[in-house]
């Protein structure tokens, strides 16, 4: 992967780690190179924004002779205009994802591009346990013990992106920035689906178990919770597939 937010980064390692991707990072293209040169993925996810970005695909189409026959390549912008999708198109991008994403699409299409041009088969419904709960990505489920609540897109993302930096402080400008892509004109957006996150995880602020405050600074993902106290009251029962 060729991305140098550490923000970002993070997330995308966590969205993917799920014992069927084994993930290498890359902030720059000497950092790539050194990286193919021991190790072929099956598919690269590359940042369109980074100033590297060209040189990177340049050199992952002609690995093996054939730009299309070359390392299959997931591309990230926050450009979402056509224009630069045709441009990442052109360069050799098998698809394009705008950010901010979510957890589920960025898995979803990882997953769809390693099946149609690489062949290997993989489930897609994978699960991924924090600490002491587990979060079915695709169904958006939370589930501690015998508790499932479900989430929303918007609350998933929160959890998703609180987690992948768990022990370190996350801004509110970083939330924005990371969920919502820009200022959307509410001051209070962010503290408001995090209180409805928190109701969900019945995590009291004043006790917190998963999501600290920081006053003046923003969110905390504990890394050393518990579930204990989660009560069958607020259970989710998962929705019966059709």
């Amino acid at each position: 992967m060729l991305h140098d937010r550490a923000l970002v980064v993070d997330l995308i390692r966590l969205t993917l780690d799920h014992g069927v991707f084994d993930l290498r990072v890359s902030a720059n293209l000497a950092e790539a190179v050194a990286i193919l040169a021991e190790w072929r993925p099956d598919v690269s996810i590359v940042d369109m924004d980074n100033r590297d970005s060209t040189a990177l695909l340049d050199l992952l189409g002609e690995s093996s002779g054939m730009r299309r026959t070359g390392t299959p390549v997931l591309g990230l912008t926050r450009r979402g205009d056509l224009k630069t999708k045709l441009r990442a198109f052109d360069l050799g991008v098998d698809d394009i994802l705008t950010t901010p994403f979510s957890p589920e699409e960025l898995l979803a299409r990882a997953i769809a591009i390693t099946r149609r041009v690489a062949g290997i088969r993989m489930r897609l419904t994978p699960s991924i346990k924090i600490g002491e709960i587990e979060i079915d990505i695709f169904n958006r489920l939370v589930s501690a013990g015998d508790s499932v609540v479900r989430l929303s897109g918007i609350e998933q993302s929160l959890l998703y992106l609180l987690a992948s930096r768990q022990g370190h402080v996350v801004s509110r400008k970083e939330i924005l920035h990371e969920i919502w892509g820009a200022d959307v004109g509410e001051s209070n957006v962010v503290d408001r689906h995090i209180r409805s996150l928190r109701i969900k995880l019945q995590d009291d602020y004043r006790h917190p178990r998963f999501i600290a405050t920081v006053p003046g600074e923003g969110y905390r993902f504990i890394p050393t919770y518990t579930t204990m106290g989660w009560q069958d009251a607020s259970t989710v029962r998962e929705p019966t597939r059709n």
